[in-house]
C-alpha cells in the first residue's frame, strides 16, 4: 500500500487508512495490510512511527474482542517463562531465592505464589507483577 521509500505525514497516512474503530474483516485486512507496508520500510519517520502505533492499537483491540484474553494460571506463566528463557526449576530457585518445592508446587497447582515470590520472580524474568497476578 505504501512505497518502501516514501515517507508519508500522519494526515496522509489516516487518509489512505483511517484511524477509526475496526468493525469488519475487511477494514481489519486493509489495516493488516498497511501495518505491513509500513514494516517494510526500512526506517519509519515520526509520523509514520505515531501512525503504526495508533493503528497497532486498533487492530489490537477489534483481535481482542473477537479472542478474549483467558486467564492464565501461575503454573502456565511459570511453564511459559521456563521455556522462554531456557531454565530449569533449580536454575530459578537458585535466582530468585524461591524454593524448589514451592516451585514444584506452582507447577503442579497446588498452590500459587505469594506477593514476595512474585516481586523476586518479577526481577528474575524482568516482567510486571500483572503477569502472575
Amino acid at each position: 500500500m505504501f512505497e518502501a521509500k516514501q515517507s508519508r505525514t500522519f494526515s496522509e497516512l489516516v487518509t489512505a487508512c483511517p484511524t477509526r474503530p475496526i468493525r469488519n474483516d475487511r477494514e481489519l485486512a486493509k489495516a493488516h495490510k498497511t501495518i505491513e507496508g509500513l514494516m517494510d520500510k526500512p526506517k519509519l519517520s515520526r509520523d509514520e512511527a505515531d501512525y503504526l502505533e495508533v493503528l497497532g492499537m486498533l487492530v489490537v483491540k477489534y483481535e481482542a474482542a473477537l479472542d478474549p484474553p483467558r486467564d492464565v494460571s501461575q503454573a502456565d506463566m511459570l511453564a511459559f517463562y521456563l521455556e522462554a528463557k531456557g531454565v530449569c526449576q533449580a536454575e530459578i530457585s537458585r535466582g530468585t531465592g524461591i524454593s524448589a518445592t514451592t516451585i514444584s508446587n506452582v507447577r503442579a497447582g497446588r498452590r500459587d505464589f505469594s506477593r514476595a515470590d512474585v516481586r523476586r520472580l518479577c526481577e528474575y524474568f524482568h516482567c510486571q507483577p500483572a503477569v502472575w497476578i
